[in-house]
């Protein structure tokens, strides 16, 4: 229903405009007959309002326009001759569309607008049988010509003069009351007056000047805090405010729906299903996401290639996806939001997805990667190869992908106006390819540095973090791997680039500290090495000149508060040109290293020390606990040879772990300390004589002897604690409590914990 009425909304701003345009065309038709380019002009006109009041269901409003449409066609054709009666009969229809669409805008209806007197009279003229004058009708009583015009009540234009009631209502319906309506209609904005069109290229020059106004804002308020003058402070201040809001102002007026760009995709996601054989419904999510105009055309042809590639590649053909259980017709989902100052734009299909594994393969063959490089990069990274110029994984050519071409180049636009891509895939499940685009391309927030006496600019949106390091810190912190620098950035390992030599120029600090600017590229992260940080503002970016531009190190220029000129540095760049594939490949295999002995050591070295009498402790991984209750003695109940217990409206199977260790303790109390353990709707209680600790982190050395129901022993506090297997004591309590999927998951969480 919303669409609908912006749709609506749009019909009357441009219909309002068109009827203005005819007016002054049929005056000039007057004059001029035999215009073949007004005639042409008149109709294109009438025919649209007419094709678009069909659409949305305005009965009189096409009816009007439909006989016009036929009257001003037999003058164009030539077959009729344009004549001063002609012209009032044509007129009297652009009123009455006038009328109806004043209706439409106040009531949504075309309201009780009489429409049968101005279509009685176009018969007319178009039979020739009746006379040109208007037509007696009981709708329509006969006045004079001149008068024969909708008052302002009836036409609220606020520049209207008031004039006598229009023909269309009955004289036994005018009041004493009339006078006072032109007041209220003409105070009321029409939605023709509450938008204009503005040329594009008005804005971009009002968006330089706004730039301008910006470096100058930036000056005069760097200025005017050097200065002990508070009016001046002041004023500063008062016009940092100002620029503020009429640059936030003037960039709205740029801003489009996303929605311009996705409203061509469903045809092109349409054809291709069917030129590839494929069944795709496609979904779209944040049409009204708005962007840059200049955004968004950067990003049309990336993103119609993702479309194209994910209908293609992606998603599997009927058959298959039926064979693989799932609904013949594929998905293809796009999804628009804003995100930490920037556009998301995620084309997400439900496919097949990329299997990591072939990627790496192919990435051998073409000789992009070493056996050793792929084996040493995580899913992630692989996954990003599918840009490397000439990668293809497709099986064969078609005319709509697979030669190898385009995703680099999707790449390279999106990284061109400051955006990165990413890839998330799920082999069996579908792929998502995730753009990351700055809101705007003209003013943007920057940190500026120093290097070798000049200055330059980062984007803040790469920029993660500032790490400062004294002369004694960075004699121990920064190692080197094959050649190139690295730093321990809390216990990760984060190249570093020097500025100074990638510009090839001295660095002037000889004080042994290092700044390091921590950035991220490409999904990694690396640091470039400064001499110092001067400040952060929002810069205005100036395109560079095509020599500068192919040094790839630098992606615009600006000017600074100070009136001196910084070049903005390519990060993007910067990690390609920079970075050694070893030391990437060795901090990406020490990253997943790392995370996957952190998972380990969450995994397995949490456990619950439990005891189970005769001075024995019996660890338990805490994976394995869903909660501790304490159950009274006298609710263990028997079922044939087991124990079990009403619990939560179930009934709970009983283990009683120091029999099922084989030792058997007399237990004190009338209540029993039970390890719940459930999943996929049952559980087991696992009876415990107390709770002795939680321990996390290192269990100490482990031993691989063990005994029945258990899988070994591991020091933990200086203290030999047996390790439970925990499967065999569920299945000792339940044996149907795991399926064929539950049994493959516990053996293999087992054997982690072993």
């Amino acid at each position: 229903m919303e669409e609908m009425d912006e749709i609506v909304q749009e019909f009357l701003v441009e219909s309002h405009e068109n009827l203005d345009q005819l007016d002054r065309d049929l005056v000039d038709l007057e004059q001029h007959p035999g215009s073949r380019d007004l005639l042409a002009s008149i109709f294109r006109t009438i025919h649209t309002i007419k094709g678009t009041s069909g659409f949305l269901a305005f009965g009189n409003l096409e009816a009007v326009t439909h006989v016009g449409e036929n009257l001003l066609a037999r003058l164009r054709d030539g077959r009729m001759s344009m004549t001063p009666a002609t012209t009032d009969v044509l007129l009297r229809m652009v009123d009455t569309v006038r009328e109806l669409l004043a209706a439409i805008e106040e009531t949504g209806t075309e309201g009780a607008v009489a429409v049968g007197g101005v279509v009685d009279e176009i018969t007319a003229v178009l039979d020739r049988d009746a006379p040109v004058a208007p037509v007696d009708s009981p709708a329509d009583p006969p006045v004079d010509p001149p008068v024969d015009l909708p008052t302002v009540e009836q036409v609220p234009v606020p520049a209207a003069p008031a004039a006598p009631a229009a023909p269309a209502a009955p004289p036994a319906q005018a009041t004493p009351a009339a006078p006072e309506q032109p007041e209220d209609a003409g105070s009321r904005r029409t939605v023709a007056d509450a938008s204009i069109r503005v040329d594009v290229e008005v804005l971009d020059t009002l968006m330089r000047l706004v730039g301008e106004l910006v470096l100058t804002r930036n000056q005069i308020v760097r200025q005017a805090s050097e200065v002990e003058d508070q009016d001046l402070v002041r004023s500063s201040q008062r016009l940092n405010l100002i620029a503020s809001e009429l640059q936030e102002g003037v960039m709205k007026t740029r801003m489009q729906p996303i929605d311009h760009l996705w409203s061509k995709l469903p045809r092109v996601v349409r054809d291709l299903g069917a030129q590839c054989g494929k069944q795709v419904r496609l979904e779209m999510v944040g049409r009204e996401t708005e962007l840059d105009r200049t955004l968004l055309e950067a990003v049309k042809d990336p993103l119609t290639h993702l479309v194209r590639n994910a209908v293609d590649h992606g998603l599997e053909a009927a058959a298959e996806r039926v064979a693989a259980g799932k609904s013949p017709e594929g998905v293809l989902s796009l999804r628009a939001y804003h995100e930490g100052g920037q556009v998301v734009v995620e084309v997400c299909d439900d496919g097949a997805g990329i299997d990591a594994a072939r990627i790496a393969s192919k990435a051998v063959d073409k000789g992009l990667r070493t056996a050793a490089q792929v084996e040493a990069m995580a899913p992630a990274d692989l996954l990003q190869l599918i840009f490397a110029p000439g990668f293809s994984t497709a099986a064969a050519v078609t005319n709509v992908s697979g030669r190898g071409v385009g995703m680099d180049v999707v790449k390279t636009n999106i990284e061109s106006i400051g955006g990165t891509i990413e890839v998330e895939s799920t082999v069996g499940r579908g792929t998502t390819c995730r753009l990351r685009i700055p809101l705007t391309l003209a003013i943007v927030p920057a940190l500026t540095v120093e290097c070798a006496g000049d200055r330059y600019a980062i984007p803040q949106v790469s920029l993660l973090e500032l790490v400062a390091l004294d002369a004694d810190r960075a004699a121990n912190a920064v190692e080197d791997v094959n050649g190139a620098p690295v730093y321990r950035l809390r216990g990760s390992l984060l190249p570093l680039v020097r500025l100074a030599d990638v510009l090839g120029v001295e660095s002037d600090r000889a004080d042994g500290h290092v700044l390091i600017a921590v950035l991220q590229a490409d999904g990694k992260r690396f640091g470039l090495v400064i001499d110092r940080v001067l400040s952060t503002e929002e810069i205005v970016v100036k395109p560079l000149a095509t020599r500068l531009k192919a040094l790839g190190t630098y992606s615009g220029a600006t000017i600074l508060g100070d009136g001196r000129v910084a070049l903005i540095l390519d990060v993007q760049a910067l990690a390609r040109n920079a970075l050694s594939a070893e030391v990437l490949d060795r901090q990406a295999a020490e990253q997943r290293t790392a995370g996957a002995a952190a998972a380990r050591a969450e995994d397995q070295d949490r456990v619950l020390v439990a005891g189970i009498g005769g001075g024995r402790q019996v660890a338990i991984p805490l994976s394995s606990v869903t909660r501790l209750e304490h159950i009274p003695a006298a609710r263990v109940e028997r079922v044939g040879s087991r124990e079990a217990v009403q619990y939560r409206g179930a009934i709970l199977p009983l283990l009683r772990l120091d029999r099922h260790l084989g030792s058997v303790t007399e237990r004190e109390g009338d209540d029993l300390v039970v390890v719940v353990y459930s999943a996929e709707g049952r559980s087991v209680a696992i009876v415990v004589d107390d709770i002795v600790d939680i321990v996390e982190g290192e269990t100490g050395t482990r031993s691989d002897i063990d005994d029945h129901g258990l899988l070994g022993s591991a020091v933990i506090h200086d203290r030999i604690i047996e390790l439970l297997d925990v499967r065999a004591a569920i299945l000792a309590a339940d044996p149907h409590f795991y399926t064929a999927a539950q049994h493959d998951d516990v053996v293999a969480a087992l054997e982690e914990v072993r």
